[in-house]
């Protein structure tokens, strides 16, 4: 599906047409510029590189350096590939927030979710705890219980919940609401919460 690279700014909230009061999340998106057209003959499917945020030449490894200058565009930063782009683009095109979004839209947000670092099972999977807070239980109530293995199959199966790292991974969400769209300032109000921490960038597909 088409759509854009961008950074999430942070989250505020505005009032709809009925008087509610909406949370909504800021993004900047865009603009974009085409790194790279491929194609079904040269690549076998058809798509658009794009390229978000400039960076600095001597930021860039001398590959990327000469394909940006193939493109005839400064280094960026981010680079991702999407599908389905209506239109014919070519290399250096730039591709604005208000050329792709409209207000009442429905989009798909990718992002890298909150790292939580290495946390037990009632914060990671919900656990309730095990056994009574009296009758000399002192160090039991947020532990996990049995885990199953026993004389058979004397192994503990995969995908067991247990204690491990939590967050800081690709977390997509759908069919969000586009409520504002505000070119001039290259942002996009999306109605609720996006995975990510802010600064963090995501992608924003239709």
């Amino acid at each position: 599906m088409p759509g854009l690279l961008g950074k999430k700014i942070g989250m505020t909230s505005v009032f709809s047409a009925d008087g509610k009061n909406v949370p909504c999340t800021v993004i900047e998106v865009g603009p974009c510029v085409v790194t790279q057209i491929k194609t079904v003959d040269v690549d076998g499917y058809d798509a658009l590189q794009l390229g978000f945020q400039e960076k600095k030449e001597k930021h860039t490894t001398k590959p990327m350096s000469g394909h940006f200058k193939k493109a005839g565009v400064t280094p960026q930063r981010y680079l991702a590939e999407f599908k389905g782009f209506e239109g014919e683009y070519k290399l250096g095109d730039t591709i604005t927030v208000d050329s792709l979004f409209a207000e009442s839209d429905f989009v798909d947000i990718q992002g890298t979710s909150k790292g939580k670092g290495f946390q037990g099972v009632v914060k990671r999977h919900g656990f309730g705890g095990v056994g009574q807070s009296t009758h000399g239980q002192h160090n039991r109530q947020r532990k996990p219980g049995s885990i199953g293995a026993c004389s058979y199959p004397a192994k503990v199966f995969k995908g067991m919940r247990m204690a491990g790292q939590m967050g800081n991974k690709c977390v997509t969400v759908q069919n969000l609401q586009v409520l504002k769209v505000l070119p001039e300032h290259n942002l996009l109000l999306i109605k609720g919460s996006i995975p990510g921490s802010k600064g963090s960038t995501v992608i924003i597909e239709k």
